[in-house]
């Protein structure tokens, strides 16, 4: 019975990869901070759903928490990181500790949980990682220079890991998703207003559809993939034409800086 641990499993995106992971005969691990919405995930679930409260951003705890899955389970043979937070916002008016939470989720978490299982993973020979991001980690857009920067930080983890994974039978998958209908825009007023106009084009996903495709990624890996497929087109436009698409991004953009007059 292969094992799968999640981060940010308490709702959203990550409560449904890891019932669809279940159904596909995986053990899930359920992690995020919220102990009661957790354990309401994992009863959900049933009998191969376990609850582990857990801040992934913090390096101390992540690794008491590697100690005791480690000790019942083994080693996850699949990782998904797809705890996130963040807002929208100019880097003058976000403080240096917002900064510092967009950076703790993704990509502190991320990198903690990956930290806590490589040894076991590469001594193993095998083992999936699957980092669940933003096309803010493409192709940036005005108004959000910290989300922007905490998102390309996890691209940054995942290019690293690629590289020195190279040949151990470990492997490291970037997913890209687009707009999901997610509790996300309920706790960030004001974010929906201000995707971009050319973004709209890209239809809204559900946290369902999103849980599928980690899914499908954990049985067939790949080294990165745009989700869905108007969003995989803007990404192989971004790579022949980043001015027109930044471009494009920035003139449809609710949030652009206006030069002043």
């Amino acid at each position: 019975m292969k094992t799968a641990l999640i981060t940010g499993a308490s709702s959203g995106i990550g409560a449904d990869a890891a019932r669809h992971l279940s159904a596909l005969g995986y053990r899930v691990i359920l992690v995020a901070r919220g102990a009661e919405r957790l354990q309401r995930v994992a009863e959900s679930i049933g009998s191969s759903a376990t609850a582990e409260a857990c801040d992934a951003s913090s390096g101390a705890e992540a690794l008491a928490l590697a100690d005791r899955v480690r000790q019942t389970h083994g080693a996850p043979d699949v990782i998904i990181n797809c705890a996130g937070a963040g807002q929208w916002k100019l880097i003058e008016d976000t403080t240096p500790d917002e900064a510092l939470a967009m950076l703790r989720a993704p990509y502190l978490a991320a990198f903690n949980m990956t930290h806590a299982f490589m040894r076991d993973m590469l001594a193993r020979g095998s083992g999936i990682l699957i980092h669940v991001n933003s096309p803010a980690s493409v192709f940036p857009w005005p108004s959000a220079a910290g989300y922007t920067a905490a998102r390309w930080a996890l691209r940054g983890l995942h290019e690293s890991l690629c590289q020195d994974l190279a040949g151990t039978g470990v492997r490291s998958c970037h997913l890209v998703l687009g707009r999901v209908d997610s509790p996300y825009f309920e706790h960030n007023p004001g974010v929906a207003e201000a995707v971009p106009g050319i973004a709209r084009m890209v239809r809204t996903l559900t946290t369902e559809e999103c849980g599928r495709v980690i899914a499908r990624l954990a049985e067939s890996p790949r080294r990165e993939l745009l989700y869905p497929f108007m969003l995989r087109l803007f990404g192989w436009s971004y790579r022949l034409m980043p001015g027109l698409v930044s471009w494009s991004l920035w003139r449809t953009s609710p949030k652009r800086r206006r030069p002043r007059s």
